[in-house]
């Protein structure tokens, strides 16, 4: 039995369909079961109720080969590390206790850079990570640079005014991934009862992109002209408390751009952690980069999307 926690957002939700093309079984973790991909609720177990209640936990991982982990976004939180490792702690009490088989986990690229430890979000994924690891359970950390399905966010700027807003450099090449392919990679890695130990596992898309060359690709794909506009990390952080978010929370999210602009996501290489992993799993590629062949989710040339789509891929 394989358990999902956040089935129905984008990464949880394709990591459900995978596993259920394979064959799999699936229980998931869902505070509102009408919101799943239609048809998925005849074909899974549901647990209803939040992954951060120790009930509900204990219930989800009983029997569990394997749990897919991920911590939804909390833009309202006190803090970032109540929203992470404060909500987390049930899970990670139930992982040993329920006698959980392995866990494979969402985190974030940078450990080990000279600004790990002071770069938001990612500073507090990373320690979350430590507490899982240090239970013993068996555990490959997916860790993600910036992702590209974040662009649909902006669609209503880029449609009217041709511009691609954010906090980061223009000219600095950065890494992203689709979430399509962490669900693939994670499902994988779910279904596969050979591994042991906790290792990092990055997931890189086929190229790093500047947001200039973002912007550009854009344009090629729209037909018209989009620019890419820097904004200031004050007026960032504004930005995100005018939307809702608390102010931990906005200066977390801006501590996290800041350091990625300062080479947060260039640290890359798996990581054995606090207990040695048997064997360490490559970085993932999930296209076609310069240098030696490297294990990647998924093949072929990257495509041309449509409008809706918005993603960063061209031919």
């Amino acid at each position: 039995m394989i358990v999902v926690t956040a089935p129905t957002g984008n990464i949880g939700g394709r990591v459900v369909q995978e596993l259920l093309d394979a064959g799999a079984a699936v229980r998931v973790v869902v505070r509102d079961p009408a919101r799943l991909a239609p048809g998925v609720d005849e074909r899974v177990e549901v647990v209803r109720g939040s992954h951060a209640d120790p009930a509900v936990v204990a219930a989800a991982f009983a029997g569990a080969d394997a749990v897919f982990w991920l911590v939804p976004a909390n833009p309202r939180a006190e803090t970032v590390d109540v929203a992470y490792s404060g909500f987390a702690g049930p899970a990670i009490e139930a992982f040993t206790a329920q006698g959980v088989g392995r866990v494979v986990g969402v985190s974030a690229l940078g450990r080990g850079t000279p600004v790990a430890g002071h770069a938001g979000h990612v500073t507090a994924t990373l320690a979350m990570d430590d507490l899982i690891a240090a239970t013993g359970v068996p555990y490959r950390a997916l860790t993600m640079p910036s992702f590209m399905d974040n662009t649909r966010r902006q669609v209503g700027a880029i449609m009217a005014q041709g511009v691609l807003y954010g906090p980061s450099s223009p000219d600095l090449p950065t890494p992203a991934v689709a979430t399509r392919d962490v669900a693939a990679v994670a499902a994988r890695l779910l279904r596969d009862d050979t591994w042991t130990g906790f290792a990092e596992v990055p997931v890189l898309g086929p190229a790093d992109l500047t947001y200039d060359q973002m912007a550009a690709i854009i344009s090629e794909v729209l037909g018209r002209p989009v620019r890419y506009q820097q904004v200031p990390g004050e007026a960032y952080k504004a930005n995100l408390m005018k939307a809702g978010m608390s102010e931990p929370m906005a200066q977390s999210m801006l501590d996290m751009a800041l350091a990625k602009d300062h080479g947060l996501d260039k640290g890359c290489y798996p990581y054995t952690g606090i207990q040695h992993a048997d064997h360490v799993p490559p970085v993932v590629h999930t296209g076609t980069r310069a240098g030696p062949p490297r294990l990647t989710a998924r093949t072929g040339r990257r495509r041309r999307v449509g409008t809706a789509d918005l993603a960063w891929e061209r031919r």
